[in-house]
């Protein structure tokens, strides 16, 4: 069962207390820049590590400004959309609301969030130079390949500053391509089971807080493991990106991998 720490508390909460009811992600984005799409890209994670479970969802974005803007770049890095506040919507007999927000050191962070468990996200500091031709790094990134984005807010624990810059979105784009290689060759092997340890360990990092980092060092684990076998290989980064939405089985059938 997924247990997510509850930033007002510091302790850690069941994301979804009653099996198969209703679990409200509302998602508090103050701005349309790479902060806001950090807090949104942990909501997306949070709806689907709940799904993955079986538990029912209903996600809202509550975003006072450059609400178009965010659902682009939202769009443009895999996120799915989620639903506006209606005003005097029913709870629709929901058993847990989940408010993702910014942390205390995010500017404009919302501290106004109704009663609910409140996960919160620490700012992202965009380190590339205002005159640099590629413009604001998000809008160069999403230019090329918008994953490499994601992959970049993702390696870092939520409840961590991040600073991203050329250099480490260039990293992630060169851990995408690799990947995607190594499955799309994992691919052409007859089929084999996830191990069970791998799936424990897999489930057992992204229901502990939501510990993507955790994933991926399993993910890196499994690539390098002298014990897995290569249809193995494949299920097993399937399987996780049902989660991280890297898109790593794109370039499956594309020829032959780099």
């Amino acid at each position: 069962m997924l247990r997510i720490t509850d930033a007002r508390t510091g302790e850690p909460a069941d994301a979804a207390p009653a099996r198969r009811g209703l679990t409200r992600v509302e998602a508090h984005v103050p701005r349309a820049d790479t902060t806001g799409l950090r807090i949104l890209l942990v909501a997306d994670l949070l709806v689907r590590a709940l799904e993955l479970n079986g538990t029912p969802v209903w996600t809202v974005l509550t975003a006072p400004e450059g609400h178009a803007e965010l659902r682009e770049r939202a769009s443009a890095l895999g996120i799915r959309p989620f639903e506006d506040p209606r005003a005097g919507e029913p709870p629709l007999g929901e058993a847990q609301v989940l408010h993702v927000v910014g942390g205390p050191a995010a500017p404009e962070g919302d501290d106004e969030a109704p009663d609910g468990v409140r996960v919160e996200v620490a700012p992202v500091h965009d380190e590339v130079p205002a005159d640099d031709e590629s413009g604001p790094v998000h809008e160069g990134v999403e230019g090329s390949d918008p994953s490499a984005l994601r992959l970049a807010l993702l390696a870092r624990p939520r409840r961590d500053p991040l600073r991203l810059d050329a250099a480490g979105l260039a990293d992630a784009e060169k851990v995408l391509t690799h990947w995607r290689g190594a499955v799309a060759t994992w691919a052409t092997h007859p089929s084999s089971p996830i191990p069970d340890p791998v799936r424990q360990q897999l489930r057992a990092a992204w229901e502990d807080d939501l510990d993507v980092p955790a994933v991926l060092d399993v993910l890196r684990r499994v690539a390098t493991s002298q014990t897995v076998p290569d249809g193995a290989r494949f299920e097993t980064y399937a399987y996780a990106d049902r989660l991280l939405g890297l898109e790593l089985t794109r370039d499956i059938g594309r020829g032959t991998p780099s």
